[in-house]
């Protein structure tokens, strides 16, 4: 059986994404001063992927 197309392959090269993990959006708001230690990590604001 074959697989479809839209899976991919692994040894293809993956586009760039444009959803920070949770752990990446608090690192980013910590470099620009919107977050400190302590504060709640849901509810988080939106931020834009450093290009």
């Amino acid at each position: 059986m074959s697989r479809h197309r839209s899976f991919g392959r692994s040894g293809k090269i993956k586009a760039k994404r444009n959803v920070l993990k949770r752990f990446e959006r608090i690192e980013s708001l910590k470099k620009g001063g919107k977050w400190s230690e302590g504060d709640s990590a849901y509810g988080l604001p939106k931020t834009k992927v450093a290009s």
